[in-house]
């Protein structure tokens, strides 16, 4: 009954799969060979049904082409509008995302699932935006086309001689809910488009000559049916697996070539593959990994060995553990729906007389499966100079079995002295089982029947002989034997499966951790530390990664004596395994493995080998392909983070430029507009009293200073952003420094009222007295900027808590609505519709000069109005300075 329950792992996989499940809308595909096979045409007529049951069907965009019937079609269905873009000097329409999402249609018409939407769309590509339709719930019907898929890309170009640059990847065709198949006769076909029914008249010829050739329609044609039988394929697949159904659908002509672990296998594969391209079928190669052959390096070899081999035929190789070889190669064959059993009449011998073959027990439990038996060379021979090459393992096993019944039998022979004899029988079987847990079937066999002839030969009258003189001791014997016999094979097999399930265990264990560590790698250096750390010790191998630099070439992480960087571009360049244990430049010392990432290539990984003998067995090699695969996501993951942080930078660098001219062609204009009329007017003193003469020399004075100060604050900042503020501390009076303020701020503006509350007992500041001055000025100059000339400006000093703070604060309108800390920033302006003069640097200035200080500078609005600016440097003790030194 188990083995006809579904496979949970597989139910799951199709369950995430099936678009059925999902809360989202539903897709369906109307898909065709080519244009004028009706797509469209047969996608508005069950619009117009769904529309008839009830259902909200709108018109997204449909594309008429200038086809009467179609046009006609759309009459009865509501057309949502289209946004209008310019693009190339000219209008364009194009469907509107935006209007669709919120239009509350159940349905909606999109024709043309592969279109490229003008440049300013939200998404480059139509498929995109019914992707987002599909995740707000909202069904579509769409249009495709067979050479806008783009695994299909390649071949349609190579058929028709031109390369289709709109296409659809192939996962949403296959996450559709429905694919319709439109299908058309080639001749039919031929026959509307010289009606006029697929082009107009004018553009019939173009088409005839070139796409609508006969030879490509038929190709085309061919291409689309077996796009659709795929996906049924698929369905029929998902549907077996659904419903627990083991026997073999033969819709499709598929293979599974069986092999074992051996070199001769080879031929095997070829036939195999010339039979495959002949019935035109997929396949796969299976080898059967028996915990026997776990251990046996040469047939780790020689799987490597078929593998690559597979891999030059273009087939799939699979190695899937299995004690059972029948079963294992059964089961993969149903899991795969496979139609035929490929194998060779070596594997159809029969061992011991009583087993029966392989290929027997196929045919017995599942009749309905195709047996194909395909000559290869016998490699018996191999197997028993194998078995003569490698007695040394087994050998050793018997000489340790024998030798622990010696032990157990010596045991007994103390043990009688207190316990019976049929209490002894059971530290026999005990030895057996753990003989056969630690060494294996054949020692713990070989341990029942030593024990056995040593029970009877040492504990057993008459003792030292092998004669029984009571035939009841027979039937003991006999039961005895069976007992160790089925203890020990039960044992040897729990410790094959423990042996299988903790391989298992490990590659899983080894992948969540260098799965873990690539995803918290921020950079690559980070990958070349996972590659040495982890992997290394984990494949007991020197590894290092290649990549490309920013000129292409590539260059290893560190430096090493093993890589060749001509075989490592090699393999870069083909995107294919090349160098040691390959059929590629195997004379070299290290494996080069490709790291092919979803985008594009992204590095070589290169693998040392100390010596020809020397490979990664299967299992081995399926954990390291996973490894390399994590490998190049994570590259393409940094590549694509540097790639945003680098845009990031680019914008923000625009932003700053454009920001700055701004600034520059509005602030730096207003001063000299002012200076040029002022010296306009000079030029004609005729009727000025001498008073206006200096009113305007004033003026320009004032204006050439304003001017002065913002350049200054321009060439001071970019400055300070290249090379940073060089301080010239000493130890300075609070008060003179606010005084020297004071000076500079009363001969701009001589009006205005500055009230100083700053105690005596001030302590020294160890600061730049030009700077600190220098951002106290702008603090002040700010301040009478943007508070009325009757407001009045307060400097405030203090001590607590180990500095020294400076205040200033008005009681002006305040600060801006938002974050103070924001009128910090370069080009910051507090209120931007202000027709007061400045480019918002002075704040930004100040922050920096501060910050040198290792001070703090914040604003704050100041109760019940104005605004306050408070200025924090740190105050270590001062020197001491001797008595009368300076007076």
């Amino acid at each position: 009954m188990a083995e006809d329950r579904p496979d949970p792992d597989a139910l799951m996989r199709i369950v995430e799969d099936d678009p059925h499940q999902r809360r989202r809308g539903q897709l369906k595909i109307f898909f065709g060979a080519c244009a004028g096979v009706g797509k469209t045409y047969a996608m508005l007529q069950a619009a117009h049904q769904l529309q008839a049951e009830g259902v909200t069907v709108a018109i997204g965009i449909v594309e008429a082409h200038g086809r009467e019937d179609t046009q006609a079609l759309t009459q009865g269905l509501p057309a949502l509008p289209l946004r209008a873009f310019r693009a190339r000097g000219r209008e364009v329409v194009e469907f509107d995302l935006d209007g669709a999402l919120a239009s509350g249609s159940q349905l909606l018409v999109v024709d043309e699932l592969a279109h490229s939407n003008v440049a300013g769309s939200r998404h480059a590509k139509r498929w995109q935006d019914v992707e987002e339709l599909l995740d707000a719930g909202i069904d579509i019907h769409t249009t495709l086309n067979v050479q806008h898929l783009d695994s299909l890309n390649d071949i349609v170009s190579g058929i028709v001689g031109v390369r289709v640059r709109e296409t659809v990847p192939d996962r949403v065709f296959d996450h559709a809910a429905d694919v319709i198949l439109v299908d058309l006769p080639t001749d039919d076909l031929l026959a509307r488009l010289n009606a006029g029914k697929v082009y107009l008249p004018s553009a019939i010829g173009h088409a005839r000559r070139n796409f609508f050739r006969r030879g490509n329609l038929i190709a085309l044609r061919e291409l689309a049916l077996r796009r659709m039988a795929d996906r049924v394929n698929a369905d029929v697949r998902g549907y077996r697996v659904s419903h627990a159904i083991r026997a073999v659908w033969p819709t499709r002509e598929s293979l599974v070539v069986c092999v074992s672990a051996s070199r001769s296998q080879e031929s095997l594969i070829r036939e195999g593959a010339r039979l495959a391209q002949h019935l035109q079928a997929n396949w796969v190669v299976v080898h059967v990994d028996e915990p026997t052959e776990s251990g046996a390096s040469k047939a780790q070899d020689a799987l490597l060995y078929l593998a690559a081999c597979v891999r030059q035929t273009g087939g799939e190789f699979v190695n899937i553990p299995g004690r059972d070889v029948a079963r294992a190669l059964l089961g993969h064959a149903r899991e795969r729906n496979a139609t035929k059993l490929v194998m060779g009449n070596a594997a159809a011998h029969p061992g011991w007389r009583f087993k029966p073959r392989l290929t027997e027990r196929i045919a017995r439990a599942y009749p309905e499966m195709s047996l194909v038996l395909l000559r290869v060379d016998d490699a018996r021979p191999n197997a028993r100079r194998r078995k003569l090459e490698e007695p040394m393992g087994r050998m050793a096993a018997l000489f340790i079995a024998t030798a622990a019944c010696f032990a157990t039998t010596a045991v007994a022979g103390w043990l009688l002295r207190v316990f019976e004899l049929s209490n002894v029988v059971m530290l026999f079987l005990i030895t057996v089982v753990f003989i056969s847990l630690w060494l294996g079937r054949l020692a713990g066999a070989w341990a029942s029947i030593l024990s056995v002839a040593s029970f009877d030969f040492f504990f057993v009258a008459p003792r030292f002989s092998f004669t029984v003189a009571d035939t009841q001791y027979i039937f003991t014997f006999a039961l005895m034997l069976a007992v160790a016999v089925t203890i020990g094979q039960l044992a040897a097999k729990l410790r094959a499966e423990a042996i299988v399930a903790r391989e298992g265990e490990r590659r899983a264990a080894a992948l969540v951790r260098v799965t873990r560590d690539l995803a918290g790698a921020l950079a690559v250096e980070q990958i070349v530390s996972v590659c040495q750390d982890t992997m290394a010790p984990l494949f007991e191998k020197r590894m290092i990664l290649i990549l490309p630099d920013a000129s292409g070439n590539l260059v290893t992480s560190h430096s090493v004596d093993f890589v060749d960087l001509s075989v490592a571009r090699w393999s870069f360049d083909h995107v294919e395994e090349a160098g040691h244990g390959t059929q590629t430049l195997n004379a070299a010392r290290a494996l080069y493995l490709p790291l092919k990432a979803p985008m594009a290539m992204r590095g070589v990984l290169a693998i040392q080998f100390d010596d020809e003998t020397t490979a990664i067995p299967p299992g081995g090699r399926r954990l390291l392909d996973a490894c390399c695969a994590a490998i190049a996501q994570a590259l393409e993951r940094i590549h694509f983070v540097e790639v945003a942080r680098d845009t990031i930078v680019r914008m923000e660098g625009e932003k700053m430029r454009n920001t700055l001219l701004s600034a520059v062609s509005h602030d730096l204009k207003t001063p000299l507009t002012a200076i040029r009329g002022l010296a306009e007017t000079l030029e004609h003193p005729d009727g000025l009293s001498e008073l206006e003469r200096t009113d305007i020399a004033r003026s320009i004075r004032a204006e050439s200073d304003e001017l002065r100060r913002l350049v200054s604050n321009l060439l001071d900042l970019a400055r300070i952003q290249a090379e940073g503020v060089a301080l010239h501390k000493e130890w300075h009076s609070l008060s003179e420094i606010v005084g020297s303020a004071l000076a500079r701020f009363a001969a701009v503006w001589p009006l205005r009222v500055v009230s100083t509350e700053l105690p005596p007992n001030l302590p020294l500041v160890e600061a730049d007295g030009v700077l600190i001055e220098r951002v106290l000025t702008n603090l002040l100059d700010n301040a009478a900027k943007y508070t009325p000339p009757t407001s009045v400006i307060t400097i405030r000093g203090g001590y607590t808590g180990g500095g020294v703070s400076i205040v200033v604060e008005d009681d002006g309108p305040g600060l801006p609505q938002g974050d103070p800390d924001r009128l910090f920033e370069p080009f910051a302006r507090g209120w931007k519709e202000s027709s007061i003069a400045g480019v918002g640097l002075g704040l930004a200035l100040c922050r920096r000069i501060i910050a040198a200080h290792d001070g703090t500078i914040t604003a704050r609005p100041r109760q019940p109005c104005g605004a306050t600016f408070e200025i924090r440097l740190p105050c270590p003790a001062a020197p001491a300075f001797p008595d009368g030194g300076d007076e």
